[in-house]
C-alpha cells in the first residue's frame, strides 16, 4: 500500500477549525455536531495517533470526557478497560512511559470533548508494545490507526499480522506542522524561552506568547536526525535544511564512548561532565578571545580537540565525554538553525523533538547561540510537548479517514 499524504489522510481545514480548546457548548449541541459531521457514523474507539520514529515511538490517546454514547455495551466496556489501564498507570512494562505532566484537558478531536494522554516507548521495544496491545485489547474494536514516521512503513505488516490493524500512513512533516499548530492554539502555556541562560543562578524559563496564525516561522525538529522547516502558512511550508547529526547520533556516540544504554542515562552523565576537558576552546589557541571577529575565549574552537593528546585523554571521565558529545551536536544544530533563519530572513525559530526531553543543557546552549549570534534579536523558542506533535497531527487526521 502506498503512503497516504496528509491531504488524503486528514484535513488541515478541520485542524484550523479545531485550533482552540472547546468552549462551553452544551452537550446537546455537541451531540448534534458529532452526528452531522460523520453522517450518523461515529468512529469506533479508542482513538490513537502514532509517530514511530527511528529511536522513540510516541502514542497519543484521546480519552472522551463528554456524555455522547453511540457504542454498543461491549464497545463501551472495552473503551473503559483500555482507558482505565492507560490512565491509571504511568509505566507500561519495562520501557513504556506516560508523560502525565503533558496531559491536555478540554480539547476537541472529531467534535468530541476529552483529554489527550501522551505515551512513549523505545521503537526497539515494538514487539513488546504489540504484545501488550493485544493483551489489553487496545485494537479489538479499531481497524485503522493513523501513524507517521519511518516505522509506519517498517512495521506495517507486523501491525496487520499481529493486531489485524491497518496503519494509515500520514506524511511525517505534514503531521508535525498540523500537530504543532493545533497544540499551540489549544494550550496558552505551550511556548517558552530561556532567560539569562549563561547565568546558573539567574537562569529561568519564561512564557512566550506564540501567535500561531502569524507567519512565517522556522521549526527545527530534532529527533534521531534533524529537519529544518520554514513555515509560511498552515498549508505552506518547505524543508530548507537538515542534518543526520541529531539525537540518534548523540545516543550512539555516548553508547560507544561511555557504555551507557539509554538516552536518559546519557543525559545524566552529560549533566555531571565538563566538555572543556575534551574540547579545544578559542583561548586554548589564542590565549584569550579573538576579538577582531567577536569570538570569546570560552567558545569551542575544535570539538574533541584535546583528545589527540594521550595525557589529556587519561584525564577525562565518562561524564566529560558525554557532555562534550552533547555540546558538539547541539552547537552544530544551533549553527544550522541560525544560518537558515538568516537565509530565510525569519525571526522566530522553534526547536522541537524528543532530543530536548529532559535536556536543559541543550536548550540553554541553543538559547545562548541564537541570542549571541543575532546580537539579541532572536530567541530560541521551545514547546512543552516537544516530540509529540507528529502523533497529535495523526490523531487530528482521524476523522478524515472516516469520511472516505
Amino acid at each position: 500500500m502506498g503512503p497516504y499524504t496528509c491531504k488524503e489522510c486528514s484535513s488541515l481545514q478541520t485542524m484550523e477549525q479545531s485550533h482552540t480548546t472547546v468552549i462551553s457548548n452544551s452537550l446537546s449541541n455537541g451531540m448534534s455536531m458529532h452526528k452531522n459531521h460523520f453522517n450518523g457514523t461515529i468512529p469506533p474507539m479508542p482513538w490513537f495517533g502514532m509517530d514511530i520514529g527511528g529511536t522513540l515511538s510516541k502514542l497519543v490517546f484521546f480519552e472522551p470526557k463528554d456524555s455522547i454514547t453511540a457504542q454498543t455495551e461491549d464497545e463501551t466496556q472495552l473503551l473503559s478497560n483500555v482507558t482505565k489501564y492507560l490512565t491509571k498507570n504511568s509505566a507500561y512494562g519495562k520501557s513504556g512511559h506516560r508523560d502525565a505532566h503533558q496531559q491536555m484537558d478540554n480539547v476537541q478531536i472529531c467534535n468530541r470533548i476529552g483529554t489527550l494522554h501522551f505515551i512513549r516507548f523505545p521503537t526497539s521495544e515494538m514487539n513488546n508494545f504489540l504484545d501488550l496491545s493485544k493483551k489489553k485489547g487496545m485494537a479489538a474494536s479499531v481497524s485503522t490507526v493513523c501513524a507517521t514516521g519511518g516505522g509506519a512503513f517498517k512495521f506495517e505488516d507486523i501491525f496487520k499480522n499481529e493486531l489485524n490493524l491497518k496503519l494509515c500512513k500520514c506524511d511525517e512533516l505534514d503531521s508535525l506542522i498540523r500537530g504543532l499548530l493545533f497544540t499551540v492554539a489549544s494550550n496558552n502555556n505551550e511556548c517558552y524561552f530561556w532567560s539569562q541562560c549563561t547565568e546558573d543562578e539567574q537562569c529561568s524559563t519564561q512564557e512566550y506568547t506564540f501567535q500561531h496564525n502569524k507567519y512565517p516561522f522556522i521549526v527545527v525538529n530534532i529527533g534521531s536526525g534533524v529537519s529544518v522547516l520554514a513555515v509560511y502558512g498552515p498549508n505552506n511550508y518547505k524543508r530548507i535544511s537538515g542534518t543526520s547529526i541529531g539525537g540518534g547520533t548523540f545516543l550512539g556516540l555516548c553508547s560507544l564512548l561511555t557504555g551507557c544504554n539509554t538516552f536518559d542515562e546519557a543525559i545524566e552523565l552529560a549533566a555531571n561532565g565538563d566538555n572543556v576537558k575534551v574540547d579545544k576552546l578559542v583561548r586554548d589557541i589564542y590565549g584569550g578571545s579573538y576579538s577582531r571577529f567577536g569570538l570569546p575565549g570560552e567558545l569551542v574552537a575544535s570539538s574533541f580537540g584535546h583528545m589527540n593528546s594521550k595525557e589529556k585523554r587519561a584525564q577525562v571521565s565518562r561524564e566529560d565525554l558525554a557532555r562534550a558529545t552533547l555540546v558538539t551536536i547541539t552547537n552544530n544544530i544551533a549553527s544550522i538553525a541560525r544560518m537558515c533563519a538568516l537565509n530565510e530572513r525569519i525571526d522566530r525559530v522553534c526547536f522541537v523533538g524528543n532530543f530536548l526531553r529532559v535536556n536543559p543543557i541543550s536548550m540553554k546552549l541553543l538559547s545562548h547561540a541564537m541570542d549571541y549570534w543575532s546580537n539579541g534579536s532572536q530567541k530560541a523558542i521551545f514547546l512543552n510537548h516537544e516530540g509529540y506533535f507528529g502523533a497529535i497531527g495523526c490523531l487530528l487526521s482521524f476523522d478524515e479517514r472516516f469520511k472516505e
